[in-house]
């Protein structure tokens, strides 16, 4: 089938671009590359599919005549803004990306005739701050989002519900656990792994924001990208978590990057960052009832190819 992936270059995105091509789709990527990358798509543009790029801001009324002339018959929305920092500081221009923008996508997908839209909500801003004992959260919980991020990408979630009620427009919302894997920016704000990664990688000291016992749930980007195309034919109408239901301290995940990295200097800690949940940790039950989905990763196994490639990306001899 013809699928739209907006967000296609960046770190999830491409990732979900090589697995709909390696399944035989035609696919469109939509990406702005604000942070997403041509080198993302690298792999995909080898693999000699059906493959079309272009450069536009979903927010640009573009988007909504792209959507409409090609037609897809499923959309993967992800494009987004991702940091919980910058919503903090940015409140609008949030608002202007996460809301406005999937309006655009959404109206697209209506006058385009899609069939489903599969949408990347957040599952650690969801449903707000919980007593560790409370964990995993399960989709039942009520959503509570602590930042102008998870009101954000909420309130998408009833739109979707919305576009079905009036148009008859199809949906999934996959709330994501903290995914982390190759290709994951570390130079934002966001994606504490490939921060972690680089730094180790090039000797560096690495800062651990608050007293490092906050915990999340890590889920590796291949296992995501597993969920968003079963979620392409399954799971109608359902908001889904995907993520693993543990509980990993960023202190922790620290010790553990390096060690397999073979480091002993230990991090240094800074404040807490305003927005950030204490806990998190999703139940993947829903998954695997509606998606046949299950994570299969182990944290150590994720990690360690993602200290394989900062490594390789700094070059035989770099300091």
């Amino acid at each position: 089938m013809r699928v739209l992936v907006t967000g296609g270059a960046g770190f999830i995105g491409s990732t979900l671009v090589d697995r709909l091509l390696a399944e035989g789709h035609a696919v469109d990527v939509v990406d702005d590359l604000s942070s997403g990358t041509l080198a993302n798509l690298t792999d995909a543009r080898a693999v000699g599919g059906d493959l079309r790029f272009h450069q536009l801001d979903v927010r640009a009324p573009e988007v909504v005549q792209l959507l409409a002339r090609r037609a897809p018959e499923v959309v993967f929305h992800l494009a987004a803004q991702s940091s919980v920092a910058v919503s903090v500081r940015e409140p609008v221009l949030d608002a202007a990306i996460n809301v406005c923008g999937t309006l655009n996508v959404l109206e697209g997908a209506r006058r385009a005739g899609a069939r489903k839209v599969v949408y990347a909500a957040s599952g650690g801003t969801l449903y707000g701050t919980a007593d560790p004992r409370e964990l995993p959260l399960a989709e039942s919980r009520p959503r509570a989002p602590r930042s102008p991020y998870g009101v954000s990408k909420a309130a998408v979630i009833d739109y979707l519900a919305t576009y079905h009620e009036l148009y008859g427009l199809a949906h999934t919302s996959l709330a994501l656990a903290n995914v982390y894997g190759p290709r994951q920016d570390a130079h934002g704000e966001a994606g504490v792994v490939a921060i972690f990664a680089a730094n180790l990688a090039a000797g560096r000291e690495s800062t651990i924001h608050g007293d490092g016992r906050q915990t999340r749930d890590f889920v590796f980007v291949d296992d995501v990208v597993d969920a968003f195309s079963r979620a392409a034919t399954r799971g109608d109408g359902l908001v889904v978590n995907v993520g693993t239901g543990v509980q990993t301290s960023i202190a922790e995940l620290y010790a553990t990057m390096a060690a397999v990295e073979g480091c002993t200097t230990p991090p240094h800690y800074g404040p807490a960052r305003p927005g950030d949940v204490r806990h998190s940790a999703l139940d993947p039950t829903r998954a695997g009832i509606h998606l046949g989905w299950s994570p299969w990763t182990a944290l150590g196994t994720g990690v360690a190819a993602v200290l394989g490639g900062a490594t390789a990306a700094r070059g035989p001899g770099a300091p």
